[in-house]
């Protein structure tokens, strides 16, 4: 496998937290479950010009084109290792969208939409021709970078997401909306309502995911775990709301996606018993 990795000069940095590009070399196809990270992401199959996802109760496929644009999930999702092997993708930082798409985020929350729809017909398919013939993995990212500079709108994220989105970050065991809206003098409702347009989901929801993703982390890299103690180090009340949201967020316990685990810390191997 390859993988590189890069952030993009300013002012694109501010959106954007890594241009990326995704090699592996062909395995027998399996299905695995991507866990929700708390972003979303650009993403482009220079294998074949596809993107699938399975329906989790009959194993039906949903087909997108190649090129899509992968809101913030609250779920976990279904895709194959086939649409893995040679990707080139962005994953931007919470509120980058706005910044390269004039759709708010909460229209893009837990959907793939075709980039076409986003950025037209013809802007796509030249992009995917100019990644296709660029002749080495930084070539590619150069030509993903271009395409966001031409894209990018200038404007900066509404003060009271900003201030928010840190302070999330710092402390996601507190959804301090009246922190927020005390420093910012704006009411709850129209608070929500910004965080949604420009991030996707309402802030509890996006402190949720943070916790969630600080215990996937622990999850990931440890062996023998406890999990109570886990839970407390991650911000949540005990063991039971770790496992709640594990199940909600993962479909599966949290022992279940150590035993399930791949090289890829949102990555899992999809087995339909992983909930039990």
């Amino acid at each position: 496998m390859r993988y590189e990795q890069r952030r993009p000069a300013a002012p694109l940095d501010a959106f954007v937290e890594s241009i990326w590009i995704c090699e592996n070399e062909p395995r027998p196809c399996r299905l695995e479950r991507i866990l929700p990270h708390g972003a979303a992401q650009l993403l482009v199959n220079l294998k074949e010009d596809e993107t699938r996802s399975y329906h989790t109760a009959n194993g039906s496929c949903l087909r997108s084109p190649g090129a899509i644009v992968a809101g913030m999930a609250t779920r976990f999702q279904i895709i194959d290792t086939d649409e893995q092997e040679h990707v080139v993708g962005v994953s931007f930082r919470p509120g980058g969208t706005t910044a390269f798409f004039a759709t708010p985020a909460h229209d893009l929350c837990d959907v793939d939409v075709p980039l076409d729809a986003l950025w037209g017909a013809q802007g796509t398919a030249l992009l995917r021709e100019a990644l296709l013939a660029a002749p080495r993995a930084e070539a590619k990212l150069d030509v993903m970078e271009r395409a966001l500079t031409v894209a990018w709108r200038e404007r900066a994220l509404h003060p009271a997401v900003a201030f928010a989105l840190a302070d999330f970050r710092a402390r996601p065991s507190l959804t301090r909306i009246a922190a927020v809206t005390d420093r910012i003098s704006l009411s709850p409702k129209r608070f929500i309502e910004r965080f949604k347009a420009e991030v996707g989901v309402t802030p509890k929801r996006y402190c949720r995911l943070l916790r969630f993703q600080r215990a996937v982390t622990r999850a990931h890299a440890g062996t023998r775990l406890d999990w109570s103690q886990v839970a407390l180090g991650c911000g949540y009340f005990d063991q039971a709301h770790l496992i709640h949201d594990f199940q909600a967020f993962a479909g599966l316990t949290p022992t279940a996606y150590q035993a399930s685990r791949t090289a890829f810390q949102n990555h899992v191997i999809f087995l339909q018993s992983g909930g039990e």
